[in-house]
């Protein structure tokens, strides 16, 4: 049960505002500390936009999965986006992207980060899994439709 621990229903945002990449870490790390106040906002920031800058995490099918490192975190904590519009992203495909899932892990979870990741990309890789989140309206729906995914 990873993504229990990892994501919450405060760091889920239905109808992103952001139209662009940048913004939309803004907007996703925001949501993060919003739900996990001891975040290094700043701190984290600059390491997904580092990230970032090395290759698109803009990985397949209208998805984004940015991701970094904090000292201020524990562990690993994110947060989902949903963009109705979708998002100038550089995705790998060339794509807007309108699913998001950011990943803050802490610094030396290097293999609880690689376990995130992976699990992550066996749900998003489920055509099903994406038709049910594109449908939901609330945020408590989609944390329960990603913890149940992994089951």
């Amino acid at each position: 049960m990873i993504f229990s621990k990892v994501f919450s229903p405060k760091s889920v945002i239905l109808n992103l505002q952001s139209e662009e990449k940048d913004e939309l870490f803004e907007e996703l790390v925001q949501a993060i500390y919003t739900a996990n106040p001891t975040l290094d906002r700043e701190e984290a920031l600059a390491s997904v936009r580092e990230r970032e800058s090395k290759m698109s995490t803009g990985i397949m099918h209208s998805i984004g999965v940015p991701h970094g490192n904090s000292k201020s975190v524990k562990g690993c904590i994110g947060a989902v986006g949903i963009s109705r519009r979708g998002i100038d992203y550089d995705a790998l495909d060339g794509q807007p992207v309108h699913f998001v899932f950011m990943l803050i892990c802490g610094e030396g979870e290097d293999e609880l980060h690689l376990e995130v990741l992976k699990e992550l990309a066996v749900v998003l890789q489920d055509k099903q899994f994406i038709e049910e989140l594109r449908e939901l309206k609330d945020p408590q729906e989609v944390y329960d439709l990603l913890c149940r995914s992994e089951q």
